[in-house]
C-alpha cells in the first residue's frame, strides 16, 4: 500500500524537525555524562467526558477542540505546532516515537487524536492518548525540578480554560487507576555502562524496584534496554505530592550517579586497558563501518558514550552521541533520505551518516 499523502503544513514541520536538534539531547544539565535526560508527564481527563477508549469520535472531537482553544490562551503553548495523527504516514508516526513525542500505543488508536509540539521538543501534548491530556516536559541532563517547573507552570495555565475529572477523595482521575492522584510521572533516562560491566547492575536495579521506582526500557514501559540506557521512573501517583514525588526520584538518582562514577573508578583502576581497548575498538568500528544495524550501533555508542564522558575521545561531543542515538533510528534515516528503504539499505545509509557526522 502506498503512503499517505501529509498536507502541506504538516509536511514542512517535519521536515523542519528533521534538520534542526533536539532540544532535550543538547547536553546541557547536571550530570551529561550520565543523565541523558529528565521528563516529567501529566496525565488529565476533562470533566463531564468519557475517559478516550469509552469516548464517541464526537467526544474524542470535543476534547480536540477544548485543547486547541486552550492552547491559544496559554503563552507557553500558543506557538505549538499542532499534528493531527490521522495525517501522518507510517514513516511520520514512528519518527513521533523515535523522538519521544508519543507512545507507540497511541498512534494505534483511532478517531480525533492530535498532538502539539512545542520549541526545540521541550514540551509536548498528546490529545486523546489513554487519557485526553498527556503533558510532557523533557530537558537535557539531570534537571528533573526544572522540567516540573515548566509543567507545573503550563498545567496551571491550562486548568484556567479546562475544567478537569478531579476528586476531592482521590484527586485527579484517569484511565488507568495507577495514574490516579498527582497524575504525574516522572523519569530520569541514564547511561549506566560502569555498573553492567562491572556486574554490579542487577544489584542496583533491585534496589531502586525496592524503594517505589520503576526500571524501563529507551522508549518506557515494555520496551528494551538499549544502549545500557535505562529509564528509572515513580511508580505511585496516589497519595504523594508532586515534590515528593521530584524529591524522592531525584533522592534515588543522585545515588546511582555516585554508584555509576565509582564504578568508572573502579575499572580505570582495574582495568584500564581493557576499557580503554573496548571504548577505541567501538569508535573505530562506527567510524570505519560500512554496514551498521541500529541495534548495533546502539551498542556501540555506549562504549563511545563512555570514553566521551571520561575524556578518553576529545574531538566528540555527548551532545553528539546523544543526536546520533537519535537520528540513526530506523524512520529518521527514512525521513532524511525522502524514502522508504528496506532495512539492509538503511545499515548502509546508517553507517554512511554516521561516518560523515564523525568526520565533520
Amino acid at each position: 500500500m502506498a503512503e499517505k499523502e501529509v498536507t502541506g503544513g504538516a509536511r514542512h514541520f517535519l521536515q523542519m524537525m528533521i534538520q534542526s536538534p533536539v532540544g532535550w539531547l543538547d547536553g546541557t544539565g547536571e550530570y551529561p555524562g550520565i543523565v541523558i535526560s529528565s521528563r516529567v508527564r501529566l496525565a488529565r481527563n476533562l470533566k463531564g467526558i468519557p475517559f478516550s477508549h469509552r469516548a464517541s469520535r464526537e467526544q474524542l472531537e470535543e476534547v480536540q477542540l477544548q485543547l486547541r482553544n486552550a492552547q491559544g490562551e496559554n503563552k507557553f503553548l500558543k506557538n505549538a505546532i499542532f499534528l493531527d495523527t490521522s495525517e501522518l504516514t507510517d514513516i511520520d508516526k514512528q519518527f513521533m516515537v523515535e523522538r519521544n513525542l508519543v507512545s507507540p500505543d497511541f498512534l494505534e488508536k483511532k478517531g480525533a487524536r492530535g498532538l502539539l509540539v512545542g520549541e526545540k521538543e521541550i514540551v509536548s501534548i498528546m490529545i486523546n492518548e489513554e487519557d485526553h491530556v498527556r503533558l510532557q516536559g523533557l530537558h537535557s541532563g539531570f534537571q528533573p525540578k526544572d522540567v516540573w517547573r515548566i509543567i507545573d507552570r503550563i498545567d496551571d495555565e491550562l486548568s484556567g480554560s479546562l475544567e478537569y475529572a478531579f476528586s476531592d477523595e482521590f484527586g485527579y482521575l484517569t484511565a488507568c487507576p495507577t495514574n490516579t492522584g498527582t497524575g504525574l510521572r516522572a523519569s530520569i533516562l541514564i547511561h549506566l555502562p560502569a555498573l553492567v560491566l562491572t556486574q554490579e547492575i542487577d544489584k542496583v536495579l533491585r534496589g531502586i524496584t525496592q524503594v517505589g521506582l520503576a526500571v524501563r526500557g529507551f522508549y518506557g514501559e515494555g520496551t528494551a534496554v538499549l544502549g545500557n540506557l535505562f529509564q528509572i521512573s515513580n511508580q505511585t501517583t496516589l497519595g504523594q505530592s508532586e515534590e515528593d514525588i521530584i524529591n524522592s526520584l531525584e533522592r534515588v538518582t543522585k545515588q546511582i550517579i555516585e554508584f555509576e562514577q565509582n564504578a568508572r573508578k573502579t575499572l580505570l583502576k582495574d582495568a584500564q586497558p581493557q576499557i580503554e581497548d573496548k571504548i577505541w575498538r567501538a569508535y573505530g568500528i562506527v567510524k570505519n563501518a560500512r554496514v551498521l544495524t541500529s541495534q548495533e550501533f546502539m551498542n556501540l555508542s555506549s562504549a563511545i558514550r563512555l570514553g566521551v564522558a571520561m575524556g578518553m575521545i576529545p574531538d566528540v561531543t555527548v551532545q553528539t552521541i546523544n543526536q546520533l542515538m537519535i537520528e540513526t533510528q530506523p524512520s529518521h534515516l527514512q525521513k532524511r533520505a525522502g524514502k522508504k528503504m528496506e532495512p539492509a539499505e538503511r545499515d548502509i545509509y546508517r553507517a554512511d551518516f554516521v561516518r560523515k557526522i564523525l568526520s565533520g
